[in-house]
């Protein structure tokens, strides 16, 4: 019986475990978790997360592990969704909900694919509040030490599907955040200036966890909400900060699964990729200038989109937006979407660049270094502000905190300086300066190289292989040492990110954990990838 240990039980440590039972082929499998409860994962945790934080994923596009999230919702007692404002006869699948409730999902599901597992022979441990400190690849198996244990385990395979790494606590004071995670949610931020890098998820989630500790939303109903300060608390001024000085749209409707692309094709790509890396970039940009031309002609003919290349329309995608306030932009956007999506609408050129992504991550590997890059300053940025769409309702709490005075938004550029000091943030942008009380950057996971991996061992052997960052196949196969190779699995999107821009979110997980279930019994190589994470 193969002996399997999987390092993190997250939703990658989840749907990897859910993988393995699937395959009915009995293994003895040891799951470690740092948190003091597995099957959570930190972005749903209680320990980081308010009730006020919405999930940006619906029950229709979570990958169900046995039940369905709707499904496992509907099975809960009145009293305890009416903890989290839900009301039974309202649930729907595509309704964001709190990240808690989605927390406890994952935390249901997860044992009961334990007991499951151990019912039909497999032999199961569950390690919490333990985390593994080192790794090594041998030819034998590889070496696992944990906190607990002197000793080190053997395994014949380890999965590692760590998740999200943020900056830790202890790295935060009552003036700096190094990220939403690292003590915000704990901490008691006075009533000041507040300034937040970042204007995506995390930085709304930011925004949140201040904004409520000073007042409340109240709302008459969906569409109606305010924002009222507590009496003591008129001094707060939360002011978010982005490259680009916009805000994410809202989430808009579109049919899941999604439809196929008719010309950006996996068979045109092949055909594309076959031809060569020089000009690769452009050529593809042409069919997706076809394809959404096909799929909104109107649209792409007030944008000129036949006179744009793969750089020049990253410019005309934000344009539009950066000349409005951002405020009565999004007011804008949330009229159109919430219009949308009661006549069941999809906006055809929303819903084509939603789906090029994927298909265009494809060619990645195969990019000049030059195209690399162009991609990284250009098109990504497009693609990540498609899909990374929000909550609506996380639109109305942005609006209502502008409405009641508190919140504001700057655009930084290119060109800005940051300096912290013991207590207070200076911005510089474009010769003004400004000043805050309390600063926390939101910008979100950043891509980790191999020097940031927390295995010593393990990250020595990279090392040696002179490898910057850890190498993996399609199956996510660890390429370096050879000494790991069919021996590590390597899910930790962290890393990942380098390469593969877009994996984040539930689905990629689930992804992940079926690749690596499958890398036990056999491996396909795919070129390595390349590509930093982008930052909007």
């Amino acid at each position: 019986m193969k002996n399997i240990a999987i390092v993190g039980a997250g939703p990658t440590g989840i749907y990897t475990l859910y993988s393995l039972i699937k395959r009915a082929q009995p293994v003895a499998i040891a799951i470690f978790e740092q948190a003091s409860s597995a099957g959570v994962g930190m972005p749903y945790s209680r320990e980081e997360n308010a009730n006020i934080m919405l999930a940006n994923i619906a029950s229709i596009e979570i990958p169900p592990l046995g039940q369905t999230y709707l499904e496992w919702l509907k099975t809960q007692d009145d009293a305890y969704l009416s903890r989290y404002g839900v009301v039974r006869d309202n649930l729907h699948v595509r309704q964001f909900l709190p990240r808690i409730l989605l927390g406890d999902y994952f935390h249901h599901q997860f044992q009961a694919l334990v007991a499951q597992a151990r019912a039909l022979g497999y032999r199961v441990a569950v390690h919490e509040a333990c985390p593994v400190t080192d790794l090594q690849a041998t030819a034998q198996g590889v070496r696992l030490w944990r906190r607990d244990n002197t000793e080190p385990d053997m395994f014949d395979f380890v999965a590692i599907a760590t998740g999200h790494v943020w900056p830790d606590k202890s790295e935060a004071t009552r003036a700096f955040y190094p990220s939403p995670w690292s003590g915000l949610m704990e901490a008691h931020v006075p009533p000041g200036r507040i300034g937040i890098l970042g204007a995506s998820l995390s930085g709304i989630d930011a925004a949140m966890a201040v904004a409520i500790q000073h007042g409340d939303f109240i709302s008459q109903d969906e569409a109606n909400l305010r924002f009222r300060l507590h009496r003591h608390s008129h001094a707060l001024k939360i002011v978010l900060m982005s490259r680009t000085g916009i805000l994410p749209e809202a989430d808009f409707y579109c049919p899941i699964p999604y439809q196929p692309l008719q010309i950006v094709t996996p068979a045109a790509l092949r055909r594309e990729i076959a031809s060569g890396a020089e000009g690769l970039l452009d050529r593809v940009f042409q069919l997706m200038v076809q394809e959404i031309t096909l799929a909104d002609p109107d649209w792409s003919a007030r944008l000129s989109l036949h006179t744009l290349d793969a750089d020049s329309f990253t410019t005309a995608w934000f344009a539009e937006r950066q000349r409005h306030d951002p405020f009565l932009w999004a007011r804008r956007n949330l009229r159109e979407v919430e219009h949308n999506k009661h006549q069941r609408y999809t906006v055809p050129w929303r819903y084509a660049v939603l789906r090029l992504h994927e298909a265009f991550q494809e060619i990645i590997p195969w990019l000049t270094d030059q195209d690399a890059r162009r991609v990284e300053r250009g098109l990504a940025r497009v693609f990540i502000d498609n899909y990374a769409a929000v909550p609506p309702q996380s639109i109305r709490r942005l609006l209502a905190l502008h409405d009641a005075g508190v919140l504001s938004m700057i655009a930084l550029g290119e060109d800005y300086r940051c300096s912290t000091a013991a207590h207070h943030t200076t911005i510089t942008v474009r010769g003004a300066v400004e000043q805050f009380d309390v600063f926390i950057d939101a910008r979100g996971q950043q891509a980790l190289q191999t020097e940031d991996l927390p295995f010593p061992s393990l990250r020595r052997q990279i090392q040696s292989a002179g490898e910057a960052i850890p190498p993996v196949s399609h199956d996510y196969t660890l390429l370096a040492p050879d000494e790991a190779q069919g021996r590590i699995a390597f899910g930790a999107i962290p890393w990942l990110m380098h390469d593969r821009p877009f994996i984040q979110g539930l689905i990629a997980c689930a992804e992940i954990g079926e690749a690596m279930a499958g890398a036990l019994y056999q491996r396909q190589p795919r070129p390595r990838w390349r590509l930093a994470a982008i930052d909007l």
